[in-house]
């Protein structure tokens, strides 16, 4: 069911309105594992900026009812931000377009998230529906949903192909803010995991060690060509410098047997072509 809302006059703006319903979380993985996927949201469409990720945030879908609070929810079409201002709350009368996805971390207390927000995101029209349940043995503690002919259907697989986010959606185990344990995160189309923030910035390290690595090894192979055979041409050093660090390898042992200046031509010659 579609609301029109200019049937409601007057309607509220989102300062005359509870941002949220001020439950307190039980579960610390409430705020968490949504938090992880806006972080790792913003990585993935650092340029986009018509997407909108809302945490622990009101949705006002009925300006006479209260909100209904996810866990987290992602909205795309939406601008980042409204008038250079930080969302209070989510109203669909304003944003005029409905969440595409909302996400819900089951902790000891239910609340509702197997039967009545069930039927309250359908009838929202929310297209994916995300359940999270940590505390699953038995049965698959990450569940996808699609609204279908008015009704959710569980997705198969995981991670679970969003088609109409281009993302896909799965847990793994790794560590966050310092603490290992099963998170969910973001997939491309190949099932290829996306880093966080704090994997990004030690792979961009370990990238950095490397390349010093790389570059001290290139340097005293140099010297050593030098001391061996003389002065190095500007040639061959130009393609000393595109080998790799197995090629490198090949290099400090192979130049042991070098005795002039061809016999680096020859071998370079053997390598890269």
């Amino acid at each position: 069911m579609v609301l029109k809302y200019e049937n409601f006059p007057n309607l509220p703006t989102a300062k005359d309105l509870p941002c949220s319903d001020d439950t307190p979380v039980d579960n610390e993985l409430q705020d968490l594992i949504p938090h992880l996927l806006k972080t790792i949201l913003a990585l993935i469409w650092s340029e986009r900026m018509d997407w909108f990720f809302g945490i622990d945030m009101g949705i006002y879908y009925h300006p006479q009812e209260p909100a209904i609070v996810p866990d987290g929810f992602l909205s795309i079409g939406v601008p980042r931000m409204i008038d250079e201002n930080l969302r209070l709350s989510y109203l669909l009368w304003r944003e005029e377009r409905v969440p595409i996805l909302v996400l819900e971390v089951v902790s000891q207390t239910r609340r509702g998230e197997y039967t009545q927000k069930k039927v309250d995101y359908a009838e929202m029209g929310i297209l994916y529906y995300v359940i999270y349940n940590p505390l699953r043995r038995r049965k698959p503690r990450l569940e996808v949903y699609q609204l279908t002919d008015g009704e959710y259907k569980l997705l198969p697989g995981e991670p679970v192909w969003l088609s109409e986010i281009g993302l896909g959606i799965g847990k793994a185990r790794g560590i966050n803010q310092g603490m290992e344990r099963e998170w969910l995160y973001w997939y491309d189309g190949q099932g290829n995991r996306y880093s966080t923030p704090e994997e990004r910035i030690e792979e961009r390290w370990l990238e950095g060690q490397r390349e010093g690595q790389r570059e001290g090894k290139l340097t005293l192979i140099l010297r050593l060509l030098a001391l061996k055979l003389g002065s190095v041409p500007l040639v061959m050093e130009t393609k000393i410098k595109q080998l790799n660090p197995n090629q490198l390898d090949d290099l400090a042992l192979a130049l042991l047997q070098f005795s002039q200046i061809e016999d680096l031509n020859q071998w370079l010659y053997q390598i890269l072509f």
